[in-house]
């Protein structure tokens, strides 16, 4: 806390009080500080600083598309502190039910359309290489680390083939889009003015049409009815005025979902086994429940779905 104390100094940051707002995955820590009667996000990126340019660059793309991200009041990238504008506390997963879900993904949807529109030039590409090796890390991390299970040559020929399979068909819907990459209910922020706030979009990358829309919907966090599921990525679809089949679409979100979930399998397991962050795995369940039963629909993944039932 003295490095912050410090880093405030520096930038002719006084009179304030300042508490722990948050901590996730990342090595990036987040304070609420109370100044003049108002409040502000501290994010501390001392540990991280690679990440603090790309978030002041993402910030822009996003504020010059209307989409509500955090505004930066002060900085300093040396030390890798921003002082942002305080969205508050409210996540969407605090406040979704069975009664307003529909509605309040559908709001989320309209900014995904928002954010959709933002400047891609210079973003890395999420390729076919990309793609690949994220979910190589369900193999290395969640079936041989966490699982300890020896894979035979068969199965890990049926496992390269299915994901191979997964990149091809992520590949084949539009691309060059804006990708926010986290794009769920604990990084969309209900603000005091029933705005939705972003936040965390600093690994922002070009690629799928619906990469954003799966996180969202298809959230490790939280399930809804798989019907109901589809009828919002449908009317995504519709808003978005994609002149594209709904079965062709669904079949680009079913498989989207599939690279999302097998990589964050891996990247869960990751977590617990190599930064010691346990919090993570009581939300396997739910994203193995996703793998296996979209996989399940596609009779060119049956290798896939066999194997990692195996699992449950």
């Amino acid at each position: 806390m003295n490095d912050i104390k410090i880093g405030l100094e520096s930038i002719d940051w006084q009179n304030y009080s300042i508490e722990v707002a948050s901590s996730y995955a990342s090595f990036r820590s987040y304070y609420r500080i109370y100044k003049e009667n108002k409040s502000y996000i501290l994010m501390d990126s001392s540990l991280d600083l690679d990440s603090l340019l790309p978030f002041v660059d993402i910030n822009h793309r996003l504020s010059q598309s209307k989409v509500k991200a955090p505004q930066i009041i002060a900085q300093n990238i040396q030390k890798g502190y921003l002082i942002l504008e305080d969205f508050g506390d409210t996540h969407y997963l605090d406040i979704l039910t069975k009664d307003n879900y529909q509605q309040l993904y559908q709001k989320a949807i309209q900014e995904i359309i928002k954010m959709q529109q933002s400047d891609i030039s210079n973003l890395s590409i999420y390729d076919k290489e990309f793609l690949i090796f994220e979910m190589n890390l369900m193999q290395e991390w969640y079936l041989e680390k966490y699982l300890n299970i020896t894979l035979s040559k068969k199965e890990i020929n049926i496992i390269n083939d299915s994901i191979e399979k997964i990149a091809n068909t992520v590949l084949s819907q539009p691309q060059d889009t804006f990708v926010h990459r986290d794009f769920h209910s604990r990084n969309i922020l209900y603000t005091p003015t029933k705005d939705i706030g972003i936040i965390d979009f600093q690994d922002a990358k070009s690629g799928a049409i619906t990469y954003d829309l799966v996180s969202l919907l298809r959230d490790c966090y939280i399930e809804w009815n798989t019907s109901e599921v589809e009828k919002l990525a449908l009317y995504y679809k519709d808003q978005a005025k994609l002149d594209i089949d709904d079965k062709t679409f669904i079949r680009w979100f079913d498989f989207m979902g599939l690279q999302r979930h097998i990589k964050v399998l891996g990247i869960f397991s990751r977590l617990y086994l190599r930064d010691g962050k346990d919090g993570y795995l009581k939300d396997i369940p739910l994203t193995l429940k996703y793998v296996l039963d979209i996989s399940s629909k596609y009779e060119e993944l049956d290798g896939l779905c066999e194997i990692l039932k195996g699992t449950k």
